[in-house]
């Protein structure tokens, strides 16, 4: 588990100031754009609308033909840029597995990989073993005796990756970050947010009662008789409806102070003297916890009244629950298609379920993904793509040093703070450098739920071991097949992984002012989280720790005011907004990495330059082109509504045309001009880095 703190760029999960007039002389709709120019790929022009005005609809102008030509395929609740890296991904990793389940990959992370997937896809022996699998653990909770057993079964039941009660984590300490501490944390839901449980309107209440239904079928699937099963989905409800009740919403958790309270094991006896919590620790291996972080020291009060309060039968019909819920995919298909009625189609609208390879590379992924991922890039990455990345990354710190350098608002004394961290900034690219050593993970072509659990506890573990030891600068949050990006603020690192770096998000020989416009945009997003309204707390070192004069802060605050504001008046479905204080962080990311992506650009054009214009269009334009692009996506009105409660991203159209309303380099570039000019003036206007 990372931190709550910890930013990724989820696009799909996870990018001369005035034109010439010659490129303003036709109308928008008989610009022609190609791909290629002397073997340099400049736009994809297939995805563009040149019909839609770029003043007043950019996102149509850039995405619009493929946008009517990309209808979301059935087994996604959304489709963009990003899923189609995805999907070719997916089919490269299938090759890979295939051949290691063959026996054909001989090393030892090839075995582990292909006796994984030969397990998943291993249908007819899942189908046959029903929920037998589950057996040893339901027996185990349903043979807890006392309190004690209680909390023991909840060590084990995390040790195997089920969502029980609380969290439990090792991670830096926010506010040490050379060291690692145990971590406690707010958990224990089935639904994805708190809110789920506690709003009243019609879609909430209808989406409860679904809920309720599900997990009543989940029972009678593990051997309840269907009036039991009803009764049990009913105490389920009630203690998670109480757990959420204690729960921090999404826009808490992004305030890493929030999330921070030291403490040990005489100071969690305050919080909770209820909880035999040396039961707990001893079970997951660690007899003295020394220092830890109470995340959520509300939400572990209250787990604590619980657990002295419910009775036991109560505590294990919901240990029964979560096993069952969070092994459902790797269980018969009853089990898998339950589990997709409610998560897959009445909380996100996807129509089908995934074929079975897709869904056992996921689970490798998240199991084992650095296996998969060592045998990925030997046969897929490209080291050009990471020598040109690196390059951008450079050209765009340093436009981040000239843009702080310009900063009006910001005075000299925090200005040398920021470029402190600015140079301090790990980049990773690719792949890590020291892969991670699975020897001592046990995998076999036999049960698959074997398997995933050995894997789990393999994870637990493995982050269990770093008490006491050094900070890995080496580890990676992401495998390097992710289609994602990300920044870490406690190690101060941005990372991409090689699975982003590749069409149509990026293009070794593109010309330049494409790939600045996307992958450079997104190197300087995650850059900017390093400054963004939390990343702005951690220091050059990680810690959370403030850099900032008051006054500066101050200045800083009521420009992040701006922005949420701005966001706050989006209106994408129903009557349901855009959450400016969730998702500003995001928002923050995509203006400053834009600003300074172009400003970078701006610079190489003068050491490397390019034709002023290819098939009509300039720099800036393929530059904004290439971005908007980047983020082309379709989604489904269940998943978007799903997104708005609780995803700190914006809805992708809205990450193109804000930062636009922000930037007068647009509006130069498209000569938009009065009304058709999106530009936001005066207090409105959004300026941050």
């Amino acid at each position: 588990m990372l931190p709550p703190f910890f930013k990724r760029t989820t696009i799909g999960t996870l990018v001369g100031l005035v034109c010439a007039a010659s490129a303003h002389a036709q109308t928008p709709s008989t610009v022609p754009v190609t791909t290629t120019t002397s073997n340099q790929l400049v736009l994809e022009s297939a995805t563009m609308n040149l019909k839609a005005d770029p003043c007043t609809d950019f996102f149509e102008y850039a995405n619009g033909t493929w946008l009517k030509n990309n209808p979301i395929p059935a087994d996604r609740s959304r489709y963009s840029a990003y899923d189609e890296v995805t999907e070719r991904n997916l089919t490269a990793l299938k090759q890979i597995a295939e051949a290691a389940a063959a026996g054909e990959v001989k090393s030892k992370v090839g075995q582990l990989v292909g006796a994984f997937y030969a397990s998943g896809m291993n249908e007819a022996q899942i189908e046959k073993d029903g929920a037998t699998p589950l057996k040893p653990q339901l027996d185990a909770i349903k043979n807890i005796k006392d309190k004690q057993q209680l909390m023991a079964a909840i060590a084990s039941l995390h040790k195997e990756g089920v969502n029980a009660l609380f969290g439990f984590d090792v991670q830096q300490d926010a506010k040490k970050a050379t060291r690692y501490i145990p971590q406690l944390m707010q958990g224990g839901l089935g639904l994805p947010d708190r809110d789920y449980y506690l709003k009243t309107d019609a879609k909430t209440v209808e989406i409860r009662n679904k809920y309720q239904a599900y997990v009543a079928q989940m029972f009678a699937l593990i051997g309840d008789a269907p009036d039991v099963a009803k009764q049990n989905a009913k105490t389920v409800m009630d203690l998670e409806t109480r757990l959420a009740k204690a729960s921090l919403t999404k826009v808490a958790l992004r305030d890493p102070e929030a999330s921070y309270h030291l403490s040990d094991l005489n100071g969690l006896h305050k919080i909770d003297h209820f909880t035999s919590w040396p039961t707990y620790f001893n079970a997951v291996g660690l007899n003295q916890p020394g220092q830890l972080n109470v995340a959520h020291p509300k939400f572990i009060a209250e787990a604590g009244r619980m657990i002295n309060g419910v009775s036991l039968d109560q505590w294990k019909t919901y240990l029964r629950w979560h096993l069952a819920n969070d092994y459902a995919n790797e269980l018969s298909s009853a089990f898998v298609n339950a589990h997709f009625d409610f998560y897959g189609k009445t909380l996100a609208g996807t129509k089908e379920l995934q074929p079975r390879w897709k869904r056992v590379l996921a689970k490798i992924d998240m199991n084992a993904g650095e296996a998969l991922g060592e045998l990925y890039v030997a046969k897929f990455f490209s080291p050009e793509a990471k020598a040109g990345v690196l390059e951008m990354v450079n050209n765009i710190k340093d436009a981040m040093r000239e843009s702080i350098g310009k900063l009006e608002w910001m005075s000299e004394a925090t200005k040398q703070q920021a470029y402190k961290k600015l140079d301090t900034v790990m980049v990773k690219i690719g792949y890590p450098d020291v892969w991670r050593d699975y020897s001592a993970l046990h995998i076999d072509d036999g049960s698959y739920v074997a398997n995933v659990a050995r894997a789990n506890e393999f994870e637990f573990n493995r982050v269990l071991s770093k008490l006491g030891k050094p900070i890995d600068r080496n580890e990676w949050g992401m495998t390097p097949q992710t289609v994602n990006a990300y920044y870490n603020p406690t190690m101060n690192e941005i990372v991409f992984p090689a699975g982003i770096l590749q069409p149509p998000l990026y293009h070794v020989n593109a010309d330049p002012a494409a790939n600045y416009g996307n992958t450079g945009a997104t190197i300087g997003h995650e850059l900017t989280h390093a400054f963004d309204d939390e990343g702005s707390q951690f220091d050059a070192q990680g810690n959370l720790k403030s850099w900032w004069t008051k006054q500066d802060q101050k200045q800083f605050l009521a420009r992040v005011k701006t922005i949420q504001d701005q966001f706050d008046e989006f209106n994408p479905i129903d009557q349901l907004h855009i959450n400016g204080k969730l998702t500003a962080g995001e928002n923050i990311a995509d203006l400053g990495g834009m600003k300074i992506a172009l400003q970078a650009l701006r610079t190489s054009l003068k050491t490397k330059p390019q034709a002023p214009e290819i098939d009509g269009l300039t720099p800036e334009q393929r530059f904004f082109v290439a971005n908007g692009q980047s983020f082309r996506s379709l989604i489904r009105d269940e998943s978007l509504r799903l997104k708005l409660a609780t995803d700190p991203h914006s809805p992708d159209k809205y990450r193109v045309i804000a930062p636009l309303a922000n930037m007068p380099e647009f509006s130069e570039a498209f000569s938009c001009k009065g009304e058709r000019s999106p530009l936001r003036h005066g207090s409105k206007q959004v300026i941050i880095w």
